[in-house]
């Protein structure tokens, strides 16, 4: 009872995270909720069993992405200055 009741927990905030980081209009916010996102699926694919899955995806997903995406937003340059 108590980890399907964790399984629907961590797949009801996958989905409030996807539906955020896409309504979102801030790049940098849309970034970090992203970051969690991937949080969220490393949790859900350590919790299957599927340790090695969860570990890249902390590592590549979470970590790497996340910093590049961060980096590339900080790094555009705006038309306009408003």
């Amino acid at each position: 009872m108590g980890l399907e009741l964790f399984n629907t927990f961590i797949l009801l905030l996958l989905v409030a995270a996807a539906l955020v980081a896409l309504k979102v209009r801030d790049l940098i916010t849309a970034s970090v909720v992203f970051g969690i996102y991937s949080f969220l699926m490393c949790l859900l694919w350590a919790e299957m069993g599927a340790v090695d899955v969860a570990f890249t995806e902390a590592a590549v997903g979470a970590g790497i992405s996340t910093v590049v995406l961060v980096a590339t937003v900080f790094n555009l340059k705006r038309k306009s200055s408003d």
